[in-house]
């Protein structure tokens, strides 16, 4: 037996509202639905205009703060220039926590903080990627 497809990943922050908002203004997610569990954690569920999977924050106070370990995890977007989103950020008083490297062939990565200390790693395609020719 096998598993069916990913539906979600959840990370577990200190402030949900903060986190929220991050992931709604700066990432440009969009928030699909928002309720309590039966344990009473707080529950918001964030997803990408391209993709069906969704990303869970969730705040549980009663089960302590969150410290998030260094390099412990991240979630990766594409996005259509490094470049550009580096403005983005700028215009939001961010930058890029590592990179952008960039690769000879084109495209490249980046990297930015998210509140908790949650890493977000940026995906520029090279060009021959983006044409579908691999």
């Amino acid at each position: 037996m096998k598993v069916g497809k990913l539906l979600h990943t959840r990370y577990r922050v200190n402030d949900l509202e903060r986190t929220v908002k991050f992931y709604r203004e700066i990432l440009g997610l969009d928030e699909v639905r928002r309720h309590k569990s039966p344990r009473g954690s707080e529950l918001v569920f964030l997803k990408t205009p391209q993709s069906e999977e969704t990303i869970e924050i969730c705040s549980f106070p009663s089960s302590g703060p969150v410290q998030v370990q260094p390099d412990l995890t991240h979630l990766a977007f594409s996005v259509t220039s490094l470049a550009e989103f580096g403005q983005h950020l700028a215009a939001h008083g961010l930058k890029y926590s590592d990179g952008p490297t960039m690769r000879p062939a084109g495209g490249g990565f980046a990297f930015i903080d998210a509140p908790e200390g949650y890493e977000i790693e940026l995906i520029e395609a090279a060009p021959a990627a983006r044409a579908g020719v691999y």
